[in-house]
């Protein structure tokens, strides 16, 4: 759940954009690949927002404290505007004098914060309790439209084998079979081939690029590059 303070952002999830202006209350459902954009204030200053995590031990205790549980499977949006409610602003007013301080909230308090944020969505959202309260593992689905369709992400294997319902080994043995190669080699290949078509054909900037295509730092990105290419990406004309 988060709230945004000031600015807005363009989230990208299964083909759809969804943009949280200042002021817009926001639900993302677990388990979901997505990329955002960030854009500060039209009128100067800095893009600011507040985000609660709701872990599944919250949930669990929870479900078991109130006997609260999923009744049917969710088939509502994966990303979510809330509808504005004195509850919800109360709550995030309650978090601001946190926002200041220096070191992490105490593992009591950040609970009991946690668990209010979910009493809280089920008081204003009834509807979101089967989301919440679904406790089931990812199915397993077709891995190779998954990776097309994700590789740019930058998660571990280990996400990716979950997201997929496969245990780490399973979906190293499956991919292996579908493109003859280990996870980590297709995803650099795949990756670099985006960048260079960008720089090369698009005009992106190598500083701009890296992170696009899935790469956290970019000395990384660089050398990968340079190694596969056997030039700079900053010197592809």
């Amino acid at each position: 759940m988060g709230y945004t303070i000031a600015g807005s952002t363009e989230t990208y999830l299964d083909g759809k954009t969804y943009v949280f202006k200042e002021g817009d209350f926001r639900f993302f459902r677990r388990n979901q690949l997505a990329k955002y954009v960030k854009h500060p204030p039209d009128n100067g200053g800095e893009y600011i927002s507040i985000s609660v995590s709701i872990d599944q031990d919250t949930l669990r205790s929870i479900s078991e404290e109130y006997n609260l549980h999923m009744s049917k499977p969710y088939a509502g949006e994966n990303i979510l505007h809330l509808r504005p409610d004195n509850l919800l602003t109360n709550f995030i007013d309650s978090l601001t004098p946190y926002l200041n301080t220096t070191g992490e909230l105490g593992d009591a308090l950040t609970k009991l914060k946690v668990k209010e944020a979910v009493m809280i969505l089920l008081q204003t959202n009834p509807a979101l309790k089967d989301l919440l309260f679904d406790f089931s593992e990812p199915g397993k689905i077709d891995l190779e439209a998954f990776m097309n369709k994700n590789y740019k992400f930058n998660v571990d294997i280990g996400r990716f084998a979950y997201l997929t319902g496969r245990s780490l080994a399973t979906f190293k043995r499956d991919f292996e079979k579908i493109y003859h190669t280990s996870p980590s080699k297709w995803l650099q290949h795949k990756r670099l081939e985006d960048a260079y078509y960008l720089i090369k054909e698009k005009g992106w900037r190598s500083s701009d690029v890296y992170m696009e295509v899935g790469f956290k730092d970019f000395s990384h990105f660089s050398f990968a590059f340079r190694k596969a290419y056997g030039v700079a990406p900053s010197k592809i004309a």
